[in-house]
């Protein structure tokens, strides 16, 4: 194999495959990029077993040939080369090496073979729609935060994807919890999304496709069965294993009937949040809202260091209230919130909240309070 590249086509393709790569892999090539040129164009692709990114990036193809190199280490060569150079990839006779060379610089990275290196085989798919850029990443914006990092819950790993009748119209929904708070966020459904399986994202597969949606006029392909999914962005293709998982029957948690209603404006009820947490230990980060009319007292009390109050002006008429959030959590809807006002339903201080945002009337997070 023998191409020549420009440097910012080859960094920016590898920056989009390179992550999909773990630092510590038991199989070595695993840890590898595989590099496929013909035609005009170097196609690469990376894959950790239970995702894989593939792209295609133009180059002047000499001879082609296919070769797998390691990943972090190639993609740490192009980004310290020079803006604006033109870097060369050459393998040896054999194959047991590629020499990248751009300028006065010259390396040379020992290869492994391509018939070794994984194929994430898709199999077929049942459903394919078109989505636009913007709409997917607005349902992993609204939802992400609310992921669960606990194994022993799988499947609440990643975000539920589904389509669902609401309100006489079928919406592509989106919702993540992980038993301590919920998001849920709805667009149009696309065309072709009709009868689609429930599927749950991962994590990973989840943040690698947020990075990835960064052009948002692009239309993007998604292509779903009962165990993978793949997503055309461009001229990249994501293909991932989806968790194989009941999601738990998330409406039942949505609180129906919370009569008591608070309005905040959210940027002023967000920094008072931040202002007195900064005295609450990293352990129990509760702080107190205490409601009476038409005012907010937020207290954190912490045996160790001290308290903290600060009072705001609210939109509240109810019946006085005490209840208590953790505060990071509360933040973390918060960032999520567009318009400048907020409206929290709540019920008790033993009960879930909801969160809604005057702004986007599609989103809805719901939140479990704390003892305080």
């Amino acid at each position: 194999m023998r191409i020549t590249l420009e440097r910012s086509n080859l960094l920016k393709s590898l920056n989009h495959v390179h992550r999909v790569v773990e630092r510590r892999n038991t199989i070595p090539i695993l840890s590898n990029v595989l590099l496929r040129s013909d035609g005009a164009s170097l196609e690469m692709k990376a894959t950790d077993l239970d995702l894989e990114i593939t792209e295609a990036t133009p180059a002047q193809v000499e001879q082609a040939g296919a070769t797998t190199v390691p990943a972090h280490l190639l993609y740490d060569i192009v980004r310290k080369l020079p803006d604006g150079s033109e870097v060369l990839l050459a393998t040896n006779a054999e194959g047991t090496a590629m020499t990248v060379a751009s300028g006065r610089s010259k390396f040379s990275l020992q290869c492994l073979p391509q018939s070794d290196f994984p194929d994430l085989t898709a199999g077929s798919f049942s459903h394919s729609f078109r989505l636009k850029a913007t709409d997917l990443k607005m349902l992993i914006d609204r939802t992400q935060f609310a992921i669960s990092t606990e194994e022993t819950r799988y499947y609440l790993n990643g975000i539920f994807v589904h389509t669902v009748e609401s309100k006489g119209e079928l919406k592509l929904r989106a919702v993540a919890t992980d038993g301590h708070r919920l998001a849920r966020a709805d667009v149009e459904a696309p065309s072709g999304s009709e009868g689609m399986p429930g599927i749950i994202i991962p994590r990973k597969t989840v943040s690698e496709l947020q990075k990835l949606l960064d052009n948002p006029d692009v239309m993007v392909t998604v292509e779903v069965s009962d165990a993978k999914i793949r997503l055309t962005i461009g001229s990249i293709v994501m293909t991932s294993k989806l968790i194989d998982g009941t999601f738990p029957d998330y409406q039942r948690v949505i609180p129906a009937n919370n009569d008591k209603e608070l309005r905040v404006d959210c940027q002023s009820f967000a920094q008072a949040v931040d202002r007195v947490s900064t005295i609450s230990s990293e352990r129990g980060r509760a702080v107190k809202l205490a409601l009476a009319d038409g005012q907010m007292t937020l207290t954190v009390n912490n045996p160790d260091s001290g308290s903290a109050t600060e009072e705001l002006p609210v939109g509240y008429e109810s019946d006085p209230l005490e209840i208590g959030f953790n505060a990071k959590y509360l933040l973390d809807i918060t960032a999520q919130l567009t318009g400048t006002d907020a409206v929290f339903l709540l019920a008790d201080p033993g009960s879930p909240t909801l969160v809604r945002d005057l702004a986007a009337e599609d989103a809805l997070y719901v939140l479990m309070p704390m003892r305080v």
